[in-house]
């Protein structure tokens, strides 16, 4: 028998991380481990999953999240270590936005930026959920994807499986007003030490001022970034 600390949120919170570590999980099977009432046991892997203890993937199960890796090794995210280093300098040198994503299941989240200090910008805050179904950050990220999370990506995408080859043969993606009207982007993977694609590196801002074939003007300069922080990682 587990151990009550006599913190009931706590231990419950603990049981539900308990039995996701044992085998990837739905609410179902998680209700049946834990003994939990749906509702709560729903509650405690969604604000698990918020703080990446939790992960839930395409499938819809929930397994050990990425901050929990992060809290056993006592070192900091080498991805964010990376883009502050390197973000800036791409920022700089384009004068737009710059963010970083990470794919989440069918989402995408945005863990760094890095923003000009003055003019219109396309502001995306740090913690910003998406759904990937538009944008040229979407695109990388399902472009480079399992085939289950592409097909649940490209049923409601403003985007096709063509698109998605061209970009895995091109190495970048660009968007014109798919995500937000009046703002177009260009992104690109970064990869890792083993070549795996872990997110994707991004540059955005109004089409005013970038006009509408970001790609021609920055991919150059983006696919430069995503190399440094693939030899940094």
């Amino acid at each position: 028998m587990r151990q009550s600390s006599g913190i009931g949120v706590l231990d419950k919170a603990v049981g539900v991380l308990r039995a996701a570590a044992a085998e990837p999980c739905g609410l179902t099977e998680l209700c049946e481990r834990t003994g939990l009432p749906r509702a709560t046991a729903h509650r405690l892997a969604v604000g698990l999953e918020v703080h990446g203890l939790l992960h839930r993937g395409a499938d819809g199960r929930w397994r050990p999240g990425p901050t929990l890796a992060e809290l056993s090794s006592g070192h900091g995210d080498p991805l964010l270590d990376a883009a502050a280093a390197v973000l800036p300098r791409l920022r700089d040198i384009t004068g737009e936005s710059v963010q970083l994503y990470r794919r989440d299941g069918t989402h995408r989240i945005c863990v760094a930026t890095a923003e000009p200090a003055s003019g219109l910008r396309d502001t995306v805050p740090v913690g910003t959920r998406l759904a990937m179904t538009a944008g040229s950050g979407a695109k990388v990220l399902a472009a480079w994807a399992d085939p289950a999370t592409q097909r649940a990506v490209l049923a409601d995408a403003t985007f096709t499986e063509r698109v998605l080859v061209d970009v895995r043969r091109r190495g970048w993606a660009q968007s014109i007003a798919e995500r937000e009207a009046g703002v177009a982007s260009v992104s690109a993977p970064v990869r890792d030490g083993s070549g795996k694609v872990v997110a994707a590196v991004s540059v955005s801002g109004p089409i005013d001022r970038i006009g509408r074939r970001p790609g021609v003007r920055w991919a150059a300069d983006l696919l430069a970034a995503a190399e440094a922080l693939q030899h940094r990682l």
